[in-house]
């Protein structure tokens, strides 16, 4: 028991330190986590997350090819025309256009090109930016257990294919998209009347008094003046017809080949076929290799890579080593109220800042505590928490391009413009997600 208490400590803090650090620390500090546990304890380290590595490399390097291609700036025009269409329903369309985005192409960061946009709109139509420039950041995060191609989902398909039921990705979507949608409008719903309008916001109108500031106010921010590759809209085609490949396989095991007797399992599947797609896209747009290793798109999903090789080893190897006391001390709790679970990954989520490693640090424990894989799908949802603290770069994003300045931090840092939106999305999806889990399985 005490090496145990220990060993909890080690992990937690080096957790902790991994997140005041950032960046790859999470995953370096991961890696020194399991040297400790191996050579100061004598643990057998686990498997290293491979499996989950690979299926990140390949999907986030076919996105990073998108990028350059000009397929994600298209995707945003398109987006802009229908809010700049339909202006005065900005806080609804908002949110479910950064959502949809990242179901798209699996990543909340391809919400940094609409955020100038939705502010703009919303300044032209005299509705309270704040309104959906906080909605739209928290759904943006919120699509990632949606997304089929996300960092999280492959992570939850890639841990539960090696338990006797594992979850299919048709699955995961049955659950985690209708879910995901209920809990955006639900939060932009309640989004429609916070705060006060501009024209009666005494702040603002006292801030409206400075010249510099109305100039900015007043100025016009677009996208749909960006010329595009020609191959843009060609190379978005080509990347949905990689995703509606991998969901077409999904739900028709019976065209997938065979090896030793048995289909190809869709972890395996995800990698070739975004592979494959990602370099149709390379020739198609053609491409320059170098630039795509140069995105951002590829910079942040490396970095996602790294922490999750580091935490979700050293993570997996103390549940390993201490398997027997987690479930003699903790299964009964969780058996009397398996929701409770959520509350602890939400709470883990608020520190680790990323949904893929939330995951990879819970569903060891989930599974250990004998929680089942569909269970876990229906707490799925509660892995995003990271608007609590409102330091994410999306929320940071949102702050600073919001002109108005009605999206902010609060004096007391938590009194921010995301912590109600963030907080009804999250609920309303996870108990929805909880309701579908229990109706399918």
């Amino acid at each position: 028991m005490f090496d145990f208490w220990i060993q909890f400590a080690l992990v937690l803090t080096a957790i902790l330190i991994g997140i005041r650090r950032g960046g790859v620390a999470l995953g370096l500090i991961g890696g020194l986590g399991v040297a400790v546990l191996t050579f100061g304890f004598r643990v057998a380290p686990s498997e290293p997350p491979i499996t989950v590595m690979l299926i990140i490399l390949a999907v986030v390097t076919a996105s990073a090819t998108l990028q350059v291609a000009g397929g994600l700036d298209f995707l945003v025009q398109q987006a802009e025309r229908l809010m700049r269409k339909h202006p005065q329903q900005i806080t609804l369309l908002a949110p479910l256009s950064t959502f949809l985005l990242t179901v798209c192409v699996g990543t909340g960061h391809a919400v940094y090109s609409l955020l100038p946009v939705i502010a703009d709109v919303a300044l032209k139509t005299k509705i309270r930016p704040e309104r959906p420039m906080a909605i739209s950041s928290v759904a943006s995060q919120m699509g990632i257990t949606a997304s089929p191609v996300a960092a999280a989902v492959t992570t939850f398909l890639a841990m539960t294919a090696k338990t006797g039921t594992p979850v299919t990705l048709g699955q995961i979507l049955m659950v985690t998209l209708p879910a995901g949608l209920v809990g955006v409008i639900a939060a932009a719903l309640w989004s429609m009347r916070r705060g006060l309008d501009l024209d009666k916001d005494p702040e603002f109108l006292e801030r409206l008094k400075d010249p510099a500031f109305r100039a900015s106010v007043e100025m016009s921010v677009t996208t749909l003046d960006k010329q595009l590759p020609r191959a843009a809209k060609l190379s978005v085609i080509i990347f949905f017809s990689g995703i509606l490949s991998i969901v077409a396989l999904a739900l028709f095991p019976q065209l997938l080949p065979l090896v030793k007797g048995k289909p190809l399992p869709m972890t395996t599947v995800v990698q070739v076929v975004m592979l494959a797609f990602g370099a149709f896209i390379l020739f198609a747009a053609n491409v320059k290799a170098a630039a795509i290793a140069k995105s951002e798109v590829f910079t942040a999903g490396m970095i996602a890579v790294v922490s999750i090789f580091g935490i979700a080893w050293m993570s997996d190897t103390f549940v390993k080593a201490n398997e027997t006391f987690l479930v003699d001390n903790i299964k009964a709790m969780v058996e009397y109220a398996p929701w409770t679970f959520a509350i602890a990954m939400f709470a883990v989520s608020a520190f680790v800042k990323s949904q893929a490693a939330t995951l990879t640090i819970m569903l060891p424990f989930g599974l250990a505590l004998g929680l089942s894989p569909q269970l876990l799908l229906g707490l799925m949802p509660s892995c995003y928490a990271y608007f609590f603290f409102a330091f994410y770069p999306s929320d940071l994003a949102a702050i600073n391009m919001d002109r108005s300045g009605t999206t902010r931090i609060g004096k007391y840092l938590l009194n921010h413009s995301f912590m109600i939106p963030g907080w009804i999305g999250v609920i309303t999806s996870t108990i929805v997600a909880y309701g579908l889990a229990q109706a399918y399985f």
